[in-house]
């Protein structure tokens, strides 16, 4: 992979999509003329800041639940936590991090701060949606997660269904790009040397096209407050690195992409968290009986990043394959870092038709689109 070669590589592939907690699994929304609305269990009180903390607790403690994760995700995550602990409702989440890191806080702490049975739901789905986030779960995750759900007490059929959304997902992810593409020995010992590709102006607006369509779509994702809508951008990034690898003729599997991506400078694990805990904070999550994508969206618009994300990480992808696959990694994390600002001013532009296509989302139809259906 040019200068990324040296790169950790591993198994990549994402899932652990679901819908929210106590939420009819049914696929089609029903739509009216305030947006799509989801059933939601009834709450005995509105979620409180301890509570939030508990769940996040459980977030971060499942993220490093393999004890693997690699030092820029550990980081990536560290500054995630300062970041969010600036805004409102989020004091103390530094603080929260560190304790998590260092051993300060226990599974059992953070599970005695839920009581609501819908907010232990999400707080095992977020879990394993984390846990999902970077490849299959390794047997330290399974064994975190079923320690995490007997401590939790759940309704046996509601994590049944969640659980086999989540294969699913699984299944679906793996098909978002080939596991593994076999390596062709050449027949010179001579070291081939990447060239960049003639400039296309067809093929490079094509790119264009298909870099916002995939922001659109996961800015759509965004939108949504089921866990399963987060847990899919990442698949779907992946497939749209896969798409333009592919258009500018480099055949690429899962683990190359995983690579390129972190090289990027976009973590798996954390930009879930992300996605996860501004939606927590914000009150997007947990108990929002007949919240609808217009009132989402308007709470959304100041927080939204996953199209930014999509969209700066696909023009990235665009001139490293297009321009021979030279980029060092610190010159494809400076270009995706210049990227973001404009990317996200492109998504205010945009945010009418990402909340119109919200509207017509459905797990099935999402599903497809990771396939590459």
């Amino acid at each position: 992979m040019g200068r990324l070669s040296g790169l950790r590589r591993g198994r990549c592939v994402t899932g652990g999509i679901t819908t929210g907690p106590g939420q009819r699994r049914n696929l089609k929304h029903a739509t009216g003329s305030t947006g799509v609305t989801w059933s939601q269990p009834h709450s005995k009180h509105p979620m409180q800041a301890n509570e939030q903390q508990s769940i996040l607790t459980i977030a971060l403690l499942a993220a490093f639940a393999d004890g693997h994760k690699a030092d820029t995700e550990r980081e990536a995550i560290r500054r995630l936590a300062e970041t969010l602990g600036h805004e409102s409702g989020g004091a103390g989440l530094a603080q929260l991090y560190q304790d998590v890191l260092l051993k300060r806080v226990s599974l059992a702490d953070a599970v005695a701060g839920l009581t609501d049975a819908g907010q232990r739901q999400l707080a095992y789905e977020m879990a394993v949606c984390v846990c999902d986030a970077d490849g299959r779960q390794s047997p330290a995750e399974t064994t975190f997660l079923t320690d995490l759900k007997a401590r939790l007490q759940l309704d046996a059929a509601e994590v049944s269904a969640f659980e086999r959304e989540e294969t699913a997902v699984l299944d679906a992810a793996d098909q978002a790009a080939p596991l593994a593409v076999p390596v062709v020995v050449a027949a010179s010992a001579a070291r081939t040397v990447p060239q960049a590709a003639p400039l296309d102006a067809a093929l490079d607006a094509q790119l264009d096209k298909t870099i916002l369509n995939a922001a659109m779509l996961n800015g759509a994702l965004e939108l949504l407050p089921q866990s399963w809508a987060s847990m899919a951008i990442i698949p779907l990034q992946v497939r749209l690195v896969y798409n333009i690898g592919k258009a500018h003729g480099v055949e690429l599997d899962q683990g190359h992409i995983r690579e390129f991506i972190a090289a990027a400078g976009v973590g798996a694990t954390s930009q879930y968290i992300e996605q996860f805990g501004r939606k927590l904070l914000g009150g997007l999550l947990g108990k929002m009986a007949g919240r609808t994508v217009g009132g989402l969206g308007r709470a959304a618009t100041g927080v939204a990043f996953s199209f930014a994300t999509t969209y700066a990480l696909g023009q990235v992808a665009k001139r490293y394959y297009a321009g021979g696959r030279v980029m060092s990694t610190a010159l494809l994390q400076e270009t995706f870092q210049n990227l973001l600002t404009p990317a996200k001013q492109l998504q205010a532009q945009y945010l009418p038709q990402i909340q119109a296509q919200a509207q017509s989302l459905d797990m099935g139809k999402v599903l497809a689109m990771v396939r590459g259906g």
